[in-house]
């Protein structure tokens, strides 16, 4: 079968199976990852193969770029001490176990190869957290701190990798040389990351042209990514930092025709991929069995859910103790920043899916050693790489939903709360405005009344929010007035078509009506 042709059965696939995936209210990375592992097993249907490349350098860019650049600065760096916890300390203290249980129960396997298994399967993926988390009610807190893990965590662990590789090819390992390294590799992706999201900050206030702005958009976390891996440094730190960057400036540069267009385009982009990313996952495992001809398929599952099982106990050891222990032992930080609930701090150590970065890591693992020997365990690390990956993500995605609602944690609505706030505000600085206006300006009287009139009954509005009980504060639009609204936007779409079908008017003036309501729709959606 051709590539385009695979490539299109992969996105119908996608689409149907996500369709599917809500109906039943799982997961959708679960459902494309079984349905990818169950359709692997189909005769005669063509063989996907991962190319390691394609994903660190065609898939990983643009995945980590949108999840950074709608990151909260503020809410990041006030839990970046949870934060770099987790994408460091967690990430080693998971390579060290995990090597330690691999090379226990697998001999054969060297300490090298065993460190190398424990880096890449160490973080959670970026890809998964986001696509999972974002579409449960969680507090924003615990959002935070799973999105930025996710977006500084892969460096960390890839270091990690390419020093366990070096000891097995060189023979020799230095902890000092690897701590400078490890510092200089960040310090430099984050440092060039600053550099590109500068340039593009420039480019984005020069320009106000949303096509070519989104073709630059676009190309950012290439730039970021590659020029920085060519360079040395870490690709995921720079496209991440560039991201945060520009997300932050972005209100000061760019337009609103912009701002719409390029989330709606992001909104895509992360989807497609995102899809096409958990069912290729799905389908390397009988390129993976192959590997290993002649292994008792019993012993590799009883070993893989031995690594797997430490991989998810230690995360739940160490976010515990992270969340606690320094909170135990500093009065200081526990007025800063009181104790955490238990729930909230389950739901965090639970929530440890592993995605394809691992995998890609895994096979990207070089064939042979410089003498030309074969990699030893490259087969093993394969196989329990897939496997960590399908625990976690099939075992956690699932139980995800329904520990949260045992558990009994719910959207703390504060963000909401802000955005009332904020829109009260704003609505009031602009009636401000309207009196100076209506003072010392000669417009006419009846446009600022009309003006005024409307802002009126918005501050209104937000006021009666600010009143509600505690699960509707913060609720800006009420249900009653939304559906209502949507009513008579529905009458006023009809009315349009029917003008057009009766030839009153034509198509351009159906798509110049039809865009303002579907503006005031998606303004509807999301408030005021």
């Amino acid at each position: 079968m051709h590539q385009t042709e695979t490539i299109v059965l992969l996105l119908l696939l996608v689409a149907t199976l996500v369709v599917l995936a809500r109906k039943l209210a799982v997961p959708y990375p679960v459902l494309l990852v079984i349905s990818g592992l169950a359709l692997s097993f189909i005769p005669h249907l063509p063989e996907v193969k991962l190319n390691p490349e394609i994903v660190f350098f065609f898939f990983l860019p643009p995945l980590i770029y949108p999840a950074a650049l709608f990151t909260s600065w503020r809410d990041f760096r006030s839990n970046l001490r949870p934060i770099l916890l987790l994408a460091i300390g967690l990430v080693l203290i998971t390579t060290v176990t995990v090597a330690w249980v691999a090379h226990t129960i697998v001999p054969m396997l060297p300490w090298a190869v065993a460190f190398a298994l424990g880096a890449i399967v160490s973080p959670p993926d970026a890809i998964a957290a986001t696509a999972v988390v974002r579409r449960l009610s969680v507090p924003r807190r615990i959002e935070t701190i799973l999105e930025g893990e996710s977006l500084v965590n892969d460096a960390t662990a890839l270091v990690a990798l390419q020093f366990a590789v070096a000891a097995l090819l060189t023979g020799s390992f230095s902890i000092g040389h690897a701590a400078v390294r490890f510092v200089l590799v960040a310090l430099g992706g984050i440092g060039f990351g600053f550099v590109v999201g500068f340039v593009m900050r420039w480019v984005h206030r020069h320009l106000d042209d949303p096509p070519v702005q989104i073709t630059f958009s676009l190309i950012t976390p290439f730039l970021a990514y590659l020029l920085a891996e060519r360079m040395h440094v870490s690709g995921v730190l720079a496209t991440a930092t560039a991201g945060i960057y520009l997300g932050w400036y972005s209100p000061l540069i760019v337009s609103a025709r912009y701002r719409l267009q390029a989330f709606a385009f992001w909104e895509m982009v992360v989807f497609l991929l995102n899809g096409v990313v958990f069912v290729v996952i799905g389908l390397q495992l009988p390129g993976i069995l192959r590997a290993l001809p002649g292994e008792s398929l019993t012993t590799l599952i009883r070993n893989g859910l031995l690594i797997s099982g430490a991989a998810v106990l230690v995360r739940m050891v160490w976010v515990f103790l992270a969340a606690y222990l320094p909170r135990w032992l500093s009065k200081k930080l526990r007025e800063r920043d009181p104790s955490p609930r238990w729930q909230d701090v389950t739901l965090v150590a639970w929530a440890g899916m592993r995605g394809v970065v691992s995998l890609a890591a895994a096979f990207a693992l070089p064939f042979a050693l410089n003498d030309g020997t074969p990699f030893p365990g490259r087969s093993y690390v394969l196989f329990f790489t897939f496997f960590v990956i399908l625990v976690t993500l099939v075992l956690q995605g699932l139980t995800l939903p329904i520990l949260i609602r045992k558990l009994g944690i719910k959207d703390d609505g504060l963000t909401d709360e802000e955005e009332r706030v904020a829109r009260l505000e704003a609505n009031n600085a602009a009636l401000a405005y309207l009196e100076e206006v209506a003072a010392s300006d000669g417009r006419p009287v009846e446009i600022i009344s009309r003006l005024r009139a409307e802002y009126d009954e918005r501050v209104q509005q937000l006021q009666q929010c600010a009143d509600c009980d505690d699960d509707r504060r913060g609720e800006i639009v009420t249900p009653h007035y939304q559906q209502l609204q949507h009513e008579a936007l529905g009458i006023e779409r009809q009315t349009i078509i029917r003008l057009r079908n009766q030839r009153v008017i034509n198509d351009e003036a159906l798509r110049r009506i039809q865009r303002d309501l579907d503006l005031a729709e998606a303004r509807l959606t999301s408030g005021l």
